[in-house]
């Protein structure tokens, strides 16, 4: 599968906050984000990189 894990850019600290996401999507009140099997969250953040070789997203926080 083609899973990426989703990390958050909070006060400066990068932390996981997803494995295995299968949807990133940005919508008006951040990102929304979910796994396989999970019900999705919105995360007040923007996008700042997408790494596909490394299977990584990188979110960072908008206050």
């Amino acid at each position: 599968m083609c899973q990426s894990s989703v990390f958050l850019i909070k006060d400066g600290n990068e932390q996981e906050i997803l494995k295995d996401a299968i949807l990133v999507e940005p919508v008006e009140d951040g990102v929304k984000i979910q796994a396989l099997f999970e019900a999705p969250q919105v995360v007040k953040a923007k996008i700042e990189k997408i790494d596909l070789l490394k299977h990584k997203i990188i979110l960072k926080e908008v206050p």
